[in-house]
């Protein structure tokens, strides 16, 4: 390895906001660390926390016991001495840690390599021998992502979260989801997130036009370990309404599992960005999406007027209501309503045993036109659906719903 260079001290870290950037080194050759060990002695804000010389660590247990009293903000690992140890220390640090960066460092340029490095949490991967401006930008990269989960943690105005779920497949969840976050983009000027929860066979970027798109919100979660403003921008779909989407995958993948604090930091993540996030998910109450539902503030459950549907929403409700504080969060959204369907309004309350919050009217066509025009406010200024719509978006933005109000009584929560 090349003789240790003294590194100058860098205006892209100096500062100190927000107190120190402690590191440990893991199994470090005698070079790099002290090349490491120089660079943190030469750059105010940091500090060298505990150097460690195996890859032994069994847990968040065993890593703090050994570190000190507190997780480090960057773990720099070397992946030379034992690549098989260095992977399962980085693996065991990003489940354990979620806050802490991990930096691999290797003289191994193999793109599979480095790949199979991010994968297993790290964040950078540093080639030997260490490039100075590398290891600065990375520093920085990590002090920006401590100081906006800092800013995440004073926020006062965080997004409301809003839960899109069918009672059963294709009640209409995709369109509804899509146009109200339109709505609230374009039509409230409201900074609005739409994310597509469906592990495969997602529709929301269909219905927004947008076909191309090169990552999805799952591949997200996989690197939070990287989440900053600039890199969630790489993910982000610009809807010409001003909604943004994050996508579901264009193809079928594996299920993968999520892990509940990894969506719950995720979220938290996105809450600061935006004034409403609405969540398009799948049918049914298990896994993700039972986690998702938990983080949510307001769940609106959709039924159609047909007796699977009203069955599975019956069921739902029961389920969810078991948890608490999440039954005082649920809608219960009624989707292609007829004023002289075959199953009665009172006869879906009767066997949900809670009152229908929305109707709204069933306008098939107009839908499927804002479907092949990818844009939900570009064709249905003066219909009937977008008029229902554009109130129940204004009863989320906080405006009072004056035409229920001219109704009087309850039927101005129920959209009609």
């Amino acid at each position: 390895m090349a003789t240790v260079k003294t590194l100058e001290t860098s205006p892209h870290v100096q500062s100190s906001e927000g107190g120190p950037l402690s590191l440990v080194s893991i199994c470090l050759d005698s070079d790099s660390h002290g090349l490491l060990r120089q660079f943190v002695e030469s750059v105010p804000g940091l500090h060298l926390q505990a150097q460690l010389d195996d890859y032994t660590l069994e847990g968040q247990d065993s890593i703090l016991q050994r570190i000190g009293d507190s997780a480090p903000d960057i773990c720099v690992i070397d992946f030379d001495r034992d690549r098989r140890g260095a992977t399962m220390a980085a693996e065991r640090i990003h489940a354990g840690l979620a806050g802490t960066a991990i930096f691999a460092v290797s003289s191994n340029v193999q793109p599979d390599l480095i790949i199979q490095a991010m994968r297993c949490g790290c964040g950078e991967y540093i080639i030997k021998p260490v490039d100075r401006d590398h290891l600065v930008n990375a520093v920085a990269r990590v002090r920006g992502q401590k100081r906006e989960r800092r800013e995440q943690y004073n926020a006062q105005n965080n997004a409301q979260i809003m839960a899109f779920m069918g009672a059963k497949g294709g009640s209409g969840v995709t369109t509804l989801a899509t146009h109200l976050g339109a709505l609230l983009a374009k039509s409230y000027s409201r900074k609005t997130l739409l994310v597509d929860l469906h592990p495969d066979g997602g529709d929301a970027a269909l219905y927004l036009g947008q076909t191309n798109h090169r990552y999805h919100f799952f591949e997200l979660l996989e690197n939070t370990h990287r989440l900053d403003g600039e890199f969630l921008q790489s993910f982000l779909i610009h809807h010409s309404s001003g909604l943004d989407l994050l996508p579901a995958p264009e193809a079928s993948e594996p299920v993968k599992h999520v892990s509940p604090d990894v969506l719950g930091q995720t979220f938290d993540f996105l809450r600061l960005r935006y004034e409403f996030i609405l969540v398009d998910l799948p049918p049914g109450c298990g896994g993700t999406n039972f986690e998702m539902i938990r983080h949510s503030d307001q769940i609106y459950l959709v039924t159609v007027a047909e007796v699977p549907a009203v069955r599975n929403a019956a069921r739902y409700l029961d389920y969810l209501s078991r948890e608490e504080h999440l039954e005082e969060r649920i809608r219960v959204v009624l989707n292609r309503h007829l004023k002289r369907g075959p199953i009665t309004d009172d006869q879906i309350e009767k066997a949900i045993h809670k009152g229908i919050f929305w109707k709204v009217p069933n306008q098939y066509s107009e839908i499927v036109a804002a479907i092949i025009a990818g844009d939900p406010t570009a064709m249905l200024d003066k219909s009937e659906i977008t008029r229902n719509l554009m109130r129940w978006a204004g009863i989320i933005d906080g405006k009072p719903d004056t035409a229920g109000e001219k109704k009087g009584g309850i039927l101005k929560l129920w959209g009609l």
